[in-house]
């Protein structure tokens, strides 16, 4: 985590991970009861990670340039 915090501006933190964490966190309250802390934290983290990259595909999806699709023979 601390690694994270130091990679990763802390802009790019609020705008684009807050949300899925947000998200991420909203799903685990409401469908994972598992009455183990350890299963639940595995659950929520792994929901993040499928999610975070969800939206980074479809990030990389709406910023790709039209260039890039051409073909060079």
């Amino acid at each position: 985590m601390f690694a994270l915090f130091q990679l990763v501006p802390l802009r790019r933190l609020l705008s684009q991970q807050l949300p899925i964490i947000v998200a991420c966190f909203l799903i685990a309250e409401t469908f994972y009861k598992f009455h183990s802390f350890t299963l639940e934290t595995l659950a929520f983290l792994a929901t993040w990670f499928v999610c975070d990259g969800f939206a980074e595909l479809i990030r990389r999806m709406v910023t790709r340039r039209p260039d890039e699709n051409v073909q060079v023979n």
